[in-house]
């Protein structure tokens, strides 16, 4: 059956989600989660939610689901084991060292895979089983054939968002809102720039950035049928009667495997941008998926059915299976719960009828009435010797003492081992200067100059490597040489790249640039090393850690992590830092070249910028050679005039990464970074390392 997931970014959202049907429903508490701005849990508000939702038969998923830095990972060790201890039933992770954590302190509770893991392929989905996770959120931009394909072989459960909001860059990859206002979408801090208007080349009143909600209640049955486990409704941050009514219309279109008219409009009235969409499920990617949250007359009419629905009375939820006996001996009353508790209570001694003796019938009418309860009575057995009489005082009472043992009974903390976080090794990195790596994008950035400058690793698409071999053995010969893999690659794109890493194998390529997790043994496969990119968004000395079991020859820490966090953490692997270039803030499915013309110009790698209100430009580019779209920070992330700071961190080398340079540009910034130019605030900037993120 599949699972219905739904928000609770409050407790008044929370019962919303439970009395309208909800199987399951996920929430923060404290800092750790990607929804800051939802009202959130306390620690013992938390263990009062899961309560309630245990005595109702239903789940509770913790979202922890944020980049945790080192100083902060004694705290979250504390909410996972507080978690834990009361019977949390899943943990969202998006970290990867959080992940570790979470499996040395609470072995017994599954961890799901956040979509912020930006896992879109079965590789991607065997990785993070192998990492311990029993299931995982895919990407929202997988469409039907995609997910049933992983789906068909996942050796984990699949979790697919169904409906609410849509991201306009794959989660997780999204840096937009950090780097222009330090709000970071990995840090659950989102400022959703990307609902702001852009032009291209001029500000314009235009969305290019913002989606429709997306909307998937017409194919309920058909991801049922292809072995989806749970179907996630977005919506942390909406209030809880869009809760209460888009839950009810999922679970009655889940039950009676119909949509009507009326439940299309409740959602509708609930939240929407100029419609829904199902595109990326349809894989009809286009302009019809674009639309904005418009000010219009709000219907409120189905605002107070929705708080009804939850602030009136009981939804019962829960069958339940009675025994009652009344004989000379006494009388007794017991239940069964779908999970096998029983209770068992004694009632008062039964007398003489004078009149009318108790039937059967009688007493299982009386049991039965379970109204005002989160409980179904779907059986009663009976057994009553003939003769005798019970008050109906006497059987409401034995049953509303049984049902309070009974709620006692599933409210109750079971015991499992708790462990505690193992200690990560602090290692030191290599002191003195860092070596350089470059990245270009162009084969016009391969210039000579580049070419004979000593670097300790040069980065190449997969794609210009394999267009010309003669360069490609060239490269080969001058060594330290590793193939740029694209961010995403989907199943259907697969076999092209291991082919072209075999290729580029035979040739001698014994290195690669990874920046997702379902190309780490695709690249082990063919025999090459692991250089993990910005993707994996390594945060902590825990991932590094992980980056170290995951066998990476080096690791890239992240672009929003502060000098001193950089200094301060595990050299587990070789670090690697972003210490030149246009920092990519989002990579998107939608090619947002087609979305200026009308028509995909991509391959002419055309000079498209969007431009905000400001006059800030954001220059984009392709993914490797896909039509998918990188856009960049207009300003260019520049730490060349002071190096010595970076000098301090204990890292391995400091990355120039070319994106529209020309070839000009490149000999230029080559030369600059050994003999640094003093900085140029208009056109660049330090990025996060000193500022950090929210």
């Amino acid at each position: 059956m599949l699972e219905l997931l739904a928000p609770a970014g409050s407790m008044e959202a929370l019962r919303a989600a439970v009395q309208n049907g909800a199987n399951a429903v996920y929430l923060g508490c404290g800092s750790f989660n990607a929804r800051q701005s939802a009202k959130n849990f306390t620690p013992q508000t938390l263990v009062e939610a899961i309560k309630y939702c245990h005595i109702r038969g239903v789940q509770v998923h913790l979202t922890v689901n944020t980049l945790v830095s080192d100083r902060e990972m004694k705290e979250v060790e504390e909410l996972v084991r507080h978690a834990a201890l009361n019977n949390i039933d899943a943990f969202i992770v998006q970290d990867l060292g959080l992940t570790q954590l979470c499996r040395q302190v609470a072995p017994h509770v599954p961890i799901h895979g956040s979509t912020q893991m930006t896992v879109h392929s079965l590789e991607g989905v065997r990785l993070c089983a192998a990492m311990g996770m029993k299931r995982v959120v895919l990407s929202r931009e997988l469409s039907r054939a995609e997910i049933r394909y992983i789906c068909a072989q996942s050796p984990i459960e699949i979790e697919v968002f169904g409906h609410g909001a849509l991201c306009m860059c794959y989660s997780g990859q999204c840096y937009l809102s950090a780097v222009i206002g330090s709000r970071s979408g990995n840090r659950g801090r989102c400022a959703q720039p990307c609902r702001q208007s852009y032009g291209y080349g001029r500000w314009e009143d235009k969305y290019p950035l913002s989606l429709k909600d997306n909307c998937l209640v017409n194919y309920l049955q058909e991801l049922q049928e292809m072995g989806v486990a749970s179907l996630k409704l977005e919506g942390r941050m909406k209030r809880p009667e869009y809760v209460a009514a888009v839950t009810a219309v999922y679970r009655k279109a889940l039950d009676e495997g119909v949509v009507t008219k009326g439940m299309m409009d409740t959602l509708y009235a609930a939240f929407n941008r100029q419609g829904f969409t199902d595109g990326y499920y349809l894989g009809k990617i286009d302009k019809n998926m674009f639309g904005i949250r418009e000010e219009n007359q709000e219907d409120t009419s189905w605002l107070q059915a929705a708080r009804q629905s939850y602030e009136t009375g009981e939804t019962p939820r829960v069958d339940l299976h009675f025994r009652a006996e009344v004989t000379v001996d006494g009388s007794s009353l017991s239940v069964m719960d779908p999970e096998g508790r029983t209770c068992k209570i004694t009632g008062p001694m039964p007398e003489r009828a004078r009149t009318y003796a108790l039937t059967g019938e009688a007493l299982a009418q009386r049991v039965a009435k379970t109204g005002g309860t989160p409980y179904r009575c779907v059986e009663v057995r009976t057994r009553v010797d003939p003769g005798l009489i019970l008050p109906a005082s006497a059987i409401n009472a034995m049953r509303r003492e049984l049902l309070n043992q009974l709620t006692a009974l599933r409210a109750r903390r079971e015991e499992h081992p708790i462990g505690k976080a193992k200690a990560v090794p602090m290692l030191k990195g290599p002191t003195g200067l860092p070596g350089l790596t470059v990245q270009v994008t162009t084969r016009e950035q391969l210039t000579p100059y580049l070419l004979n400058s000593e670097t300790a690793m040069l980065y190449i698409p997969l794609h210009i490597l394999m267009e010309d071999r003669a360069v490609t053995e060239r490269l080969v010969k001058r060594g330290r040489l590793a193939v740029a893999l694209p961010r995403i690659v989907h199943d259907g794109e697969l076999p092209k790249i291991k082919a072209a890493l075999a290729a580029l194998a035979a040739l001698g390529v014994k290195d690669a640039l990874v920046g997702n997790l379902g190309l780490l043994a695709p690249v082990r496969e063919v025999g090459m090393r692991i250089h993990g990119d910005f993707g994996l968004n390594i945060f902590n000395s825990t991932s590094m850690n992980v980056m170290r079991n995951l066998e990476a020859a080096s690791a890239t820490v992240s672009f929003e992590a502060t000098l001193p966090q950089i200094r301060d953490m595990s050299k587990a692997v070789k670090m690697e830092l972003i210490a030149y270039g246009r920092l990519p803030l989002m990579v998107t499915e939608q090619c947002l070249i087609q979305g200026r013309t009308g028509e995909c110009t991509c391959h002419l790698q055309s000079n498209v910028k969007l431009t905000d209100k400001t006059g800030a430009e954001f220059p984009v580019i392709k993914d490797g050679d896909s039509c998918r779209s990188v856009l960049l920070n207009g300003r260019k992330l520049s730490w060349l005039d002071r190096q010595e700071d970076l000098n301090k961190l204990g890292l391995w080398a400091l990355r120039l990464y070319f994106t529209t340079e020309n070839s000009r540009e490149v000999d230029r910034v080559i030369g600059e970074y050994l003999n640094p130019v003093p900085f140029d605030p208009g056109a660049c900037t330090r990025g996060l390392y000193l500022r950090g993120v929210e």
